[in-house]
């Protein structure tokens, strides 16, 4: 059987493109990038591919190619990645373990996600201190999930920790940005061990990442007030 060619649009600075990433590369899964930033920071005259503004509804990433096929946005991708390719799954074996991997994907792009996104998008301290309570908060659930596990929804790794990626990828950044809250002990340890994983080394960011993540917000945030 002929193994399908695979192509992943996105950019470093997306978490929802870091999920992507991050199980392409944790599953080996031989794949081509191409660099579309997302819209917010698309340098102006930024010709979009063809291929990917025929395919992406929204014209966001991610987007992934496999074969003849396309599919834009990330949880329905990692799903898709699972059905399509069988080598090294991030879905256990198992109605009853898939779907509660399936629910704490839900639940951690719904909480956690949201809170981690209102950090740095918060215009105001009144409005980051609450995106950080509610980040803090959706972290002290995980944190329970791990009581008995090293992992979020089992004994092993699966599309939760790629869901969970990005807010421990981009952790520094946040912490400038205005999340102080101490991580959960498990959730720290929980992050050190998700850093020995493969997927890490594809999508961890050095600090000039960090830094302009961060420089990109902050003058989000200065443009927002000046125009308030």
């Amino acid at each position: 059987m002929t193994t399908p060619t695979v192509s992943l649009y996105g950019h470093w600075i997306c978490p929802f493109a870091t999920r992507v990433a991050f199980a392409l590369a944790q599953r080996g899964i031989v794949h081509d990038e191409v660099e579309v930033p997302p819209s917010g920071v698309r340098p102006t005259g930024f010709v979009l591919p063809t291929e990917f503004a025929e395919h992406s509804p929204k014209l966001e990433i991610p987007m992934v190619r496999i074969g003849e096929d396309h599919l834009a946005d990330s949880i329905p991708i990692l799903e898709w990645l699972e059905e399509r390719i069988e080598d090294a799954p991030l879905l256990p074996d198992g109605d009853a373990a898939r779907d509660l991997v399936r629910e704490r994907v839900a639940w951690i792009d719904r909480h956690a996600f949201r809170g981690m996104i209102g950090v740095y998008y918060g215009t105001e301290p009144s409005l980051v201190e609450r995106a950080a309570d509610k980040l803090r908060d959706a972290l002290v659930e995980m944190d329970e999930w791990l009581a008995d596990t090293d992992w979020l929804a089992g004994d092993e790794p699966t599309l939760a920790e790629a869901v969970s990626i990005p807010i421990y990828v981009r952790l520094d950044g946040l912490r400038r940005l205005g999340f102080s809250h101490p991580l959960p002990t498990r959730i720290r340890r929980h992050r050190e061990q998700c850093a020995q994983l493969t997927g890490w080394a594809a999508v961890a960011w050095n600090d000039a990442q960090t830094d302009e993540f961060v420089g990109r917000l902050e003058a989000f945030r200065r443009k927002t007030r000046a125009t308030a």
